[in-house]
C-alpha cells in the first residue's frame, strides 16, 4: 500500500526556516537526507520532494477559451504543503512509524513533545476498490 506523508508549514514557515541558526539548518538538512536515504535503502521510498515557497504558487483554471487563468497565492490559507514522501509499505502502522520518525527532524531548540505533525494519507490507485 502506498501512503503519502505530508509536511505542512504555517504561512511564515519558509521565512522562519531560513532564519534558523546555521547549525540547526545543517542538522535538519542532514536528517532529511539520511532519513530519505534510509527509506530508499529499505525499499520503501517511492518519491520525496520539498516544495518551493507558497509565494511562488498560483491557482490555475481553464478560461472559456481553454487557456490558463491564474490567480495569486493563497492569503486565506493558514498552512501550506512544504514537502512530502510517498512510501510503499505493508500496513498503515508502518506508514505511521515512518511519519513519527520524520516528525523528529531537528530544528531550533529541542523538539521533544513539540515534534512536527506529519499527515499520512493512503494513495489511491486505479487498481483498488474504492468502495471498501
Amino acid at each position: 500500500m502506498k501512503y503519502m506523508l505530508i509536511m505542512n508549514t504555517p504561512r511564515d514557515g519558509y521565512e522562519q526556516y531560513l532564519s534558523w541558526p546555521k547549525k540547526d539548518l545543517e542538522a535538519n538538512t542532514a536528517f532529511m537526507i539520511a532519513f530519505t536515504r534510509k527509506l530508499a535503502a529499505a525499499g520503501e521510498l517511492v518519491g520525496a520532494e520539498g516544495l518551493a515557497s507558497p509565494t511562488q504558487a498560483k491557482l490555475v483554471r481553464a478560461g472559456k477559451d481553454g487557456k490558463p487563468i491564474t490567480d495569486g497565492v493563497f492569503p486565506e490559507s493558514k498552512e501550506f504543503l512544504a514537502g512530502y514522501w510517498i512510501v510503499d509499505v505493508d500496513s498503515p502502522e508502518r506508514a505511521y512509524q515512518i511519519a513519527a520518525e520524520a516528525s523528529t527532524a531537528p530544528g531550533p531548540g529541542i523538539r521533544g513533545v513539540e515534534a512536527l505533525w506529519v499527515e499520512v494519507r493512503q494513495v489511491m490507485s486505479g487498481n483498488e476498490d474504492l468502495t471498501k
